[in-house]
């Protein structure tokens, strides 16, 4: 499934396509540093780093030091949870990113990865609604219309199998279902060797709280 690292300056670099299409993270520093003070960028950084390395134990446990510190940082709470996601702690990650959109529903991407988690569970009315969220807060974010559409297609597979099994006979629905199952992206899955995504950039907690 698609997933979008946003930077200073818009990029069309996409990884290759996996089932949902995914976006490496390779300009994720990129993004911090464009919104976050240097020492900041260099904590998100050395998370990023070390996960990246496959050294995940110690990511998530630098990324719960900093927490302990400021546990509203939406940037650092993003990126545990994409950790999380890519370490196969689905529930952890849903946790993480379905906390995030209550905190700060201002942010698209963890409706995003939200979606993800539940395509890949083949949960697609519920990806729907959390990518529905996504475009309804940045009608702009291109990533998650494109997750949208696929998630419609899994979603029409679905109803014309269901048509089928109540009527066998119905040859329009067969041959809905026969083109779907050509051209329907598979289930979602993480990009081998990279992050599912990067932390949302210029993400600020409001102002009433502490973080």
């Amino acid at each position: 499934m698609h997933q979008h690292t946003r930077s200073c300056q818009p990029s069309s670099r996409a990884a290759p396509r996996v089932g949902f299409r995914s976006w490496l993270t390779a300009g994720a520093m990129i993004a911090m540093a464009c919104f976050a003070p240097a020492v900041l960028a260099d904590e998100y950084a050395d998370v990023l780093q070390m996960h990246r390395a496959a050294k995940h134990a110690d990511a998530l446990k630098k990324a719960d030091q900093y927490l302990a510190g400021k546990p509203r940082d939406p940037q650092m709470r993003f990126l545990k949870g994409v950790i999380l996601s890519d370490t196969g702690k689905q529930d952890e990650a849903l946790a993480m990113f379905t906390k995030l959109t209550e905190d700060f529903p201002e942010l698209p991407e963890p409706y995003n990865n939200l979606a993800v988690i539940y395509a890949s569970q083949s949960q697609y009315d519920k990806a729907r609604v959390a990518l529905e969220m996504a475009v309804r807060t940045n009608p702009g974010y291109a990533t998650a219309h494109e997750n949208l559409g696929d998630v419609y297609l899994r979603l029409a597979g679905q109803a014309y199998a269901k048509s089928l099994q109540l009527d066998p006979t119905a040859r329009s629905a067969q041959a809905k279902l026969k083109m779907l199952g050509e051209n329907a992206p598979a289930p979602a899955k993480p990009a081998p060797g990279a992050p599912a995504a990067a932390a949302p950039a210029g993400a600020k907690a409001p102002a009433k709280t502490g973080g």
